[in-house]
């Protein structure tokens, strides 16, 4: 297996300016940004999962937060009037925005700003472009994070970089492998620790709630086991209910019967009275 280690890819890059316009353009409305650029979203699962996941999980931790826009393999535009110039990161994060609406794409001079975090997840074919091009466009644009993880372990090594923009160059930021052999560095524009763990699986931590980020499989199994918890808990109070009521029941039956036997009670005494009452008159009469 070759791998090769693309941080030593140039760090001098432009100043960030793609996508503002000079003094005497205008942006003209007419212009069509498709939505799609043909490409597939990801050459296998190997890149699916992870992008897919980490999406995911970004957008439940943010879910409060309005002004947060979360998207994958959406195409950013980032020069004025130019539809051809464009960029599809697999994972980005703007704080921010107008809204965290859906968004056919991102266009960086209408919303007024370029994403803040970028991840793209290495392929055999992408990988390079992802370390060069790609970086140089982000540099440009503004990206303040550039985080590049390699599911395959063959693209580069380590198989995680993060970067962070300072003066218009990328400088790279501190990773750790812990004792558990879990390559990890923390994000300071997302507030959350990055992960690979044993067998290139990238998982999201929060340092402040010590606690994962929850992927989709594991969101639905935890729903699941919720609504199941509900149902059993539900089940518990009908029963509850149901033996509440039935002891009820026995208790209006068992007064109803106390009723009964003290009416037949006092009919029994009034019968008896009356006999007596005969049997006295029956005496004086003789």
């Amino acid at each position: 297996m070759v791998t090769r280690d693309t941080r030593t890819a140039a760090n001098q890059v432009p100043p960030a300016a793609a996508g503002l316009p000079s003094r005497d353009e205008i942006d003209d409305l007419s212009i069509e940004y498709p939505s799609s650029d043909g490409e597939p979203m990801a050459e296998s699962q190997l890149q699916y999962t992870p992008l897919t996941d980490t999406v995911s999980a970004l957008e439940n931790y943010f879910i409060e937060r309005s002004d947060v826009f979360i998207a994958g393999d959406l195409l950013v535009y980032y020069w004025m009037n130019d539809n051809r110039t464009r960029v599809a990161p697999d994972v980005f994060v703007v704080f921010g925005a107008s809204g965290n609406h859906p968004r056919d794409s991102w266009l960086v001079w209408r919303e007024g700003k370029a994403p803040d975090f970028v991840m793209e997840i290495a392929s055999p074919s992408t990988w390079e472009r992802d370390a060069v091009k790609k970086r140089e466009i982000y540099a440009n644009m503004g990206v303040t994070e550039y985080w590049r993880f390699d599911p395959t372990g063959e693209c580069f090594t380590p198989e995680l970089v993060g970067e962070t923009l300072v003066e218009g160059q990328y400088r790279e930021l501190p990773l750790e492998r812990d004792v558990e052999g879990r390559l990890w560095g923390r994000s300071a524009v997302l507030g959350l620790d990055i992960y690979t763990l044993p067998g290139l699986e990238l998982r999201l931590y929060d340092p402040a709630d010590r606690k994962w980020l929850l992927t989709p499989r594991e969101n639905e199994k935890a729903r699941l086991a919720a609504v199941a918890a509900h149902l059993e808990s539900e089940e518990a109070r009908l029963a509850a209910e149901t033996a509440q009521q039935e002891s009820e029941e026995a208790r209006l039956a068992a007064e109803a019967a106390l009723q009964e036997s003290e009416s037949s009670r006092q009919q029994l005494e009034a019968e008896n009275e009356r006999l007596r009452e005969q049997w006295r008159s029956l005496q004086s009469g003789q």
